[in-house]
C-alpha cells in the first residue's frame, strides 16, 4: 500500500504537464535502439474511484471518447479495480501506434482533470516487451517493462518485473532504462518514488 500512499504524496505536488505524455513515442524509439524493448500498444491509467453520479458520468464519458473509434476498428477501453479499491483503465492501440495509444491516455487525464478529479489520478502506464533475439539487454526477450508516469510529480520512471511468482524487480535493466531515456524523458530522479506496480493492466 505503500505505492499508492506515497503517489498521493505527503508534500506539495508539482503542477502536473500532462504533455510531457507526448514525449513518450519518441523516447520509445530511443528505447527499442538502447535495450530492444517494444511497445505493446497497452496502456492504463490509475485512479482513485469517487463514489457518486458525477464520477459515474465522468467514467462513461471516457468509454465513449476512447470507444468512439470502435466501429472503425478501435479496441474498447477496459475498467477494472485492484484488490486496494483503485481504478484501472486500459487502453489498447496496435502495437506500431504508441502515438495514438499516448493521445488516448492524455485525453483520459485531462477529462478527469478538467472535470476535478486531478487529485484523484495516480500514474499513467505505457507497456513494453523484450524482443527476441533483439540487441541490447541480455535475457530480456518477452519480458515486460513499463514507463510509469507520475501524475502529480509529471515524471517517469522505469519498471522492470523479473519474471516468476516473486514480485521481485530488475533494478539493474531500470537504471540502464533511465539512463538510455535522460534526453528523451522527465525521469524521477528520487528513486524512491520508483514504485512497483505489480500485476497493473497493460504491462
Amino acid at each position: 500500500m505503500g505505492l499508492l500512499d506515497a503517489i498521493l504524496g505527503r508534500s506539495k505536488p508539482v503542477r502536473p504537464d500532462l504533455d510531457q505524455l507526448f514525449a513518450v513515442p519518441s523516447a520509445a524509439l530511443t528505447l527499442q535502439a538502447a535495450t530492444g524493448f517494444t511497445p505493446t500498444g497497452l496502456g492504463s491509467v490509475c485512479f482513485a474511484g469517487v463514489e457518486g453520479g458525477g464520477f459515474a458520468r465522468l467514467q462513461e464519458d471516457v468509454r465513449e471518447l476512447l470507444d468512439a473509434d470502435t466501429e472503425r476498428g478501435g479496441i474498447p477501453v477496459e475498467f477494472s479495480r485492484d484488490p486496494y479499491g483503485y481504478t484501472w483503465l486500459l487502453a489498447s492501440h496496435p502495437a506500431d501506434d504508441t502515438a495514438g495509444l499516448v493521445n488516448d491516455l492524455h485525453a483520459v487525464n485531462t477529462l478527469l482533470q478538467d472535470g476535478g478529479f486531478g487529485p484523484h489520478l495516480l500514474c499513467s502506464l505505457i507497456g513494453f516487451r523484450g524482443a527476441e533475439g533483439a540487441d541490447g539487454a541480455e535475457g530480456t526477450e518477452g519480458r515486460s517493462l513499463a514507463l510509469v508516469y507520475l501524475y502529480k510529480r509529471g515524471t517517469f520512471y522505469p519498471f522492470a518485473p523479473l519474471p516468476g511468482d516473486a514480485e521481485k524487480r530488475d533494478n539493474q535493466l531500470e537504471l540502464q532504462v533511465r539512463g538510455a531515456l535522460g534526453d528523451d524523458l522527465r525521469v524521477e530522479k528520487d528513486l524512491s518514488r520508483w514504485f512497483p506496480v505489480w500485476g497493473a493492466p497493460g504491462l
